[in-house]
């Protein structure tokens, strides 16, 4: 029945198709009159089989170009470099980010430029804002986080990622994120958010895989330098005292299986960017993703912040960063440090100024000194705000990961 259907009128399909069975009869022809002996006869034979394979040639590309202008309307034109693209991507090398908030989702916007074989490992510890509503409202995971690095990935039209990150501005849905609403929706409808998660991946077509590094319900608490203990993401965030430490609650939670498999295959693992004690140790307070980074033969780097954060990092040095990650670890967590080394304009320094914060201390010969290797780089973007440059960040770890391939 599906067979009869390409030939229903409209499909545009039935003149090539009989062209290429004309093309096909015409080769086998040709080939029967080309194996007998007579001059001409064999001549007629070979123009028969020439005329029959430039017919099929033709029947099979007009019969592409019909599918290709139902399927991808828009990209006709670049549809020999998208297959090329798509085949060099699906070889790229196997990468896992481990983080959160927007300095996860602005490495991975750099990242799959290379790789489709990226997995992006989020903490669903977010208590803040539209994530922390939704999880005590609906009792998920904090949604927040994912749908960054989902919309990230992401490639779909530009509508749609408008979309998933555009945020209610009045009534009762005022401050929430339409992708948020629509994992929650999904996680509902599934009763599983992992499947969530997948079926939104679907939706924005992403390169590569987002998954949460644990499904367990967690929280995240800091012990203060003065012992004072603070819970939630949020209120940690909002700290004004020095941090001890943070751990979560339950200390025994399980990663997921997908988190664990992809790191143990990986051939670059990354810890950042993104803020220290909120978004990039929790993930690794879960002892079986540090037990596979430990046992992981691939890559490990940190992504040192650009700029201290006020109430979690102030007056972190690039070594202070580093060694906060060990303390919470062990000491082989990673061999690299990525730092930044360029300067940030004075405006801008002015503006950070007055939230209290500064840039990072680069102070390398430290961080070496203790047996870790150090890559600088001019890798940020200060149009209107310090953060990572997405292309100069992906550029230089993709570099670094080739060098030590060689």
């Amino acid at each position: 029945m599906k067979l009869i259907k390409w030939l229903y009128p409209g499909m545009r399909v039935k003149r090539w198709i009989c062209l290429c069975t004309m093309g096909i009869i015409m080769i086998a022809s040709g080939a029967a009159r080309w194996a007998s002996t007579g001059f001409p006869i064999k001549q007629s034979g070979f123009l028969l089989v020439v005329a029959g394979i430039g017919a099929v040639i033709i029947s099979i590309e007009k019969i592409i170009k019909v599918f290709i202008s139902v399927l991808l309307p828009k990209q006709e034109e670049k549809i020999v470099d998208i297959i090329y693209q798509k085949r060099q991507l699906r070889w790229g090398p196997r990468i896992v980010v481990i983080g959160g908030g927007t300095g996860l989702s602005t490495l991975l916007h750099g990242l799959k430029k290379y790789t489709d074989n990226i997995t992006a490992i989020v903490t669903v510890t977010d208590t803040g804002g539209s994530s922390g509503r939704l999880t005590k409202q609906f009792n998920v995971l904090p949604p927040g986080d994912i749908r960054n690095c989902l919309v990230a990935l992401a490639e779909t039209e530009p509508l749609m990622k408008s979309l998933f990150n555009y945020r209610f501005k009045n009534g009762e849905l005022s401050g929430h994120s339409f992708g948020n609403l629509f994992i929650t929706a999904l996680t509902e409808v599934t009763g599983d958010f992992e499947e969530a998660i997948r079926k939104s991946s679907e939706v924005l077509a992403i390169k590569g895989k987002v998954v949460p590094s644990t499904l367990e319900n967690v929280s995240l608490l800091a012990k203060g330098k003065n012992g004072r203990i603070i819970e939630g993401e949020t209120n940690i965030a909002d700290t004004s005292f020095p941090i001890e430490k943070v751990f979560l609650k339950p200390d025994n939670c399980q990663p997921t299986f997908e988190a664990v498999q992809a790191i143990r295959e990986a051939e670059l693992i990354i810890l950042g960017p993104g803020s220290l004690y909120t978004s990039v140790i929790p993930n690794l307070l879960i002892k079986k993703i540090q037990k596979a980074i430990k046992e992981s033969k691939g890559i490990k780097v940190y992504v040192c912040n650009v700029m201290t954060q006020t109430g979690e990092t102030d007056g972190y040095s690039a070594f202070d960063h580093l060694k906060t990650l060990i303390k919470h670890t062990y000491p082989q967590i990673v061999n690299y440090c990525v730092i930044n080394n360029a300067a940030v304009p004075e405006g801008l320094l002015t503006k950070y100024k007055q939230e209290k914060a500064y840039p990072v201390l680069s102070d390398t010969e430290k961080i070496k000194s203790k047996g870790y290797a150090v890559v600088e780089g001019e890798i940020i973007d200060t149009s209107d705000y310090v953060r990572h440059n997405p292309e100069k960040l992906s550029a230089l770890l993709i570099n670094l990961l080739q060098r030590n391939l060689i």
